[in-house]
């Protein structure tokens, strides 16, 4: 047997001389993890993948032993690797022993050389494991410490600064600067703690309305398997269980051509340390392991959050009544200051789990309170909505892995009898195939604000829908991906006045994968919906099709060892009813300068583009300043550069500083309201410095 594997691996390291270790390890990360976070990402500029970064940059550092079984799950979390696949790894080495070579993964089923390329820069194989007797010398040798701080600042003054509005009152309070700050304890991926700080543009910073400073502090405490106590989180921390329908905070994919994001890779309780005021829980939570199958998790979050007040109840206690919560997080002038912190929420609950090697069975209930009498402006479309002062969620979820094939749902109901449920199932029909089908039903009077289930809008309610994907390698170099989501929204929406209105999208994408100095690849994408009809007076509404579709060529090549370029164009129709069709267009050309043995390195990117209108943009993804990402939307007719720049300094100090401007033609004004900006200019420039200790 140890024979016949030994020639195996013998000729799966001839076959797999174009991907050796050291051609990918000597790659820069940067490269590496913009490539996948831009592959599984969506359109979406207000996503934040603060703590993606965070941990695809950590665990690059230190890459995962697959030979440590306990711990390749992280790469299921990272979105790297499938449920399927991990369990696959799993048996061969309690088949076959311990790996000798990242490369015997082409003896497991569902592994092809694409797939141990994508996660080579995050692991290795050891048949040594590393088990460190946790003390003060081990966590003081093996430990990390991170000092961040991030400033961006525009160059062209808003109207919101200006002297006019100081003497209207409706300034502006704080100075242009947007600055950000972080220090981070990490041990391994056993214990983090850190504090995060941070004051947004034209907030007021150590004055005024801030005299304590920055305008949002968090911070955090963590710990991972200490015995029996699998995780204990104190300060801000997120949860994430099941699909998201019943209890998820943070980071959620949407549609992608990544077929394998629409399912949710929960990873229950974390750590947080980003900049995101409110999508997080603070106070405590706990993971306790009751027996080797059997897990239980309790959590309390009590933190103010802001709110719309509209009347105050009670001169007294100071009971408030509100109609929206407030989302944006800034309180740069008067108005959203009072809105700031206004009323307290309140999160408690639990979760008891089974867990084995192919099946995962999870219970979460949670309660929820606001401090307040929560009265929504309600109209036809948003009337089943939330619009209390509590809340109750129930939730079972399940993950199943039979062979190649993994299946998953959730089922949820809240306080007011709404329910909402979804089943999916990912296939591996063949290392060269796969499949994904997902079915969704989120009734129209499900409520629950803690949600974040896969879906079209932006809430998991009042929408049904099935989505069907696949994943083909067609050849060594060719890959095709392709999806179908067919979807209805049983009642009223914005700007759709009427119940059960329909719509789907479509992603079809062919990629050329030569090696990674050349990857080209194209996209088609259609979005459909209804929506009224603006262009007809009436006492009904009558909905037309709103239609999006866009059409990529992007090209990726590298000339030598420390130069690559980037090309991407592409075009998009958008079309509501009868009226006629908008255009948009982009090319970009990027051009990264990376030498392997110099301390600095840059990035810089020239653009054209031409969009009719806002509803014709395009979004992009930037290369930035480390832990800040950027997907803006390309729209009126100008151009747009960026350069971005590195200097390390003996491997401790790091420093980046980016400029970058966009070029409006025949505009005479920028932006609205107290953004507005006079001329045709936009520019700013953002500066970063790190040290590890």
């Amino acid at each position: 047997m140890r024979m016949k594997k030994e020639i195996l691996l013998l000729f799966l390291l001839i076959s797999a001389n174009q991907i050796t270790l050291a051609q990918t390890k000597s790659e820069e990360k940067n490269d590496i993890i913009e490539e996948r976070i831009e592959y599984i990402g969506g359109d979406n500029e207000s996503i934040d993948y603060s703590t993606l970064f965070d941990n695809l940059y950590y665990y690059y550092d230190h890459p995962v032993n697959l030979n440590n079984t306990k711990q390749i799950e992280v790469l299921l979390e990272l979105g790297l690797l499938s449920e399927v696949q991990v369990l696959n790894i799993k048996k061969h080495i309690e088949t076959t022993g311990k790996l000798m070579t990242i490369y015997e993964l082409q003896s497991v089923e569902t592994f092809d050389l694409l797939t141990i390329r994508n996660i080579l820069p995050f692991s290795f194989v050891s048949s040594e494991l590393f088990t460190p007797n946790v003390s003060v010398r081990e966590i003081i040798k093996n430990s990390s410490n991170e000092l961040y701080i991030r400033n961006i600042r525009d160059l062209q003054e808003k109207k919101g600064y200006s002297q006019k509005e100081q003497e209207n009152d409706t300034r502006y309070l704080g100075s242009p600067d947007k600055l950000f700050v972080r220090y981070r304890f990490r041990y391994l991926n056993k214990i983090s703690a850190g504090i995060t700080a941070e004051k947004d543009q034209g907030e007021e910073f150590f004055r005024g309305s801030q005299s304590q400073g920055f305008d949002y502090y968090s911070a955090h405490f963590f710990l991972k398997d200490f015995g029996r106590l699998k995780v204990l989180a104190l300060g801000d921390y997120h949860f994430q269980v099941g699909q998201g329908l019943t209890l998820w905070s943070g980071l959620a994919f949407g549609k992608s051509a990544d077929i394998s994001t629409v399912k949710r890779n929960a990873v229950g309780i974390r750590q947080y340390a980003s900049a995101d005021e409110n999508n997080f829980l603070r106070g405590g939570a706990a993971t306790f392991e009751l027996s080797e199958k059997i897990y239980l998790s309790a959590f309390y979050s009590r933190k103010k959050i802001d709110a719309n007040i509209t009347d105050t109840l009670d001169n007294v206690t100071n009971e408030v009544a509100f109609s929206s919560l407030q989302n944006s997080g800034f309180h740069r002038t008067i108005a959203e200051f009072e809105n700031k912190d206004a009323i307290l929420e309140t999160h408690f609950g639990g979760r008891l789990e089974f867990v084995s090697s192919a099946l995962r069975v999870g219970a979460t209930a949670f309660a929820s309170r606001y401090g307040g009498e929560f009265q929504r402006r309600l109209s036809y479309y948003n009337q089943f909505e939330f619009s209390n002062n509590k809340n109750y969620v129930t939730g079972i979820d399940y993950n199943y892995v039979y062979r190649n094939f993994n299946f998953f749902g959730e089922f949820s109901r809240s306080a007011n009898g709404g329910i909402a449920y979804v089943n999916g199932v990912l296939a591996s029909l063949d290392s060269r195939f796969s499949i994904s089908i997902l079915h969704r039903d989120y009734g129209t009077d499900y409520q629950n604000l803690l949600s974040n289930g896969l879906a079209e809008s932006s809430n998991s309610w009042n929408e049904k829908g099935i989505f069907m994907g696949f994943d083909a390698k067609l050849t060594k170099y060719f890959t095709l991906t392709g999806s179908m989501d067919f979807f209805t929204f049983p009642w009223m929406r914005f700007q759709t006045y009427a119940p059960n209105s329909t719509g789907s999208e479509y992603i079809t994408q062919l990629q050329y994968r030569r090696s990674r100095n050349f990857v080209a690849y194209i996209r088609y994408r259609k979005q459909v919906r209804e929506v009224n009809n603006n262009q007809i007076e009436s006492a009904t509404y009558e909905l037309v099709n709103e239609s999006r579709t866009n059409y990529r060529l992007n090209v990726s090549m590298k000339i030598t060892d420390y130069l690559s370029l980037r090309n991407r164009v592409e075009v998009t129709e958008y079309q509501k009813g009868e009226m006629s069709t908008e255009f948009g267009f982009l090319a970009y050309q990027d051009v990264v300068f990376k030498p392997k043995s110099k301390s600095y390195s840059f990035t810089a990117r020239y653009a054209l583009f031409d969009a009719q209108s806002f509803n014709a943009r395009i979004y992009a993804y930037e290369n930035d300043v480390l832990y800040y990402f950027y997907i803006p939307a390309y729209y009126r007719v100008g151009s747009r550069f960026y350069l971005t720049a590195r200097y390390k300094y003996r491997k401790k100090f790091d420093f980046w500083v980016r400029y970058g401007v966009w070029n409006y033609r025949n505009e005479e004004t920028l932006l609205s309201g107290l953004e507005e900006i006079q001329g045709n200019i936009r520019s700013d420039v953002k500066v970063v410095f790190r040290y590890l200790f």
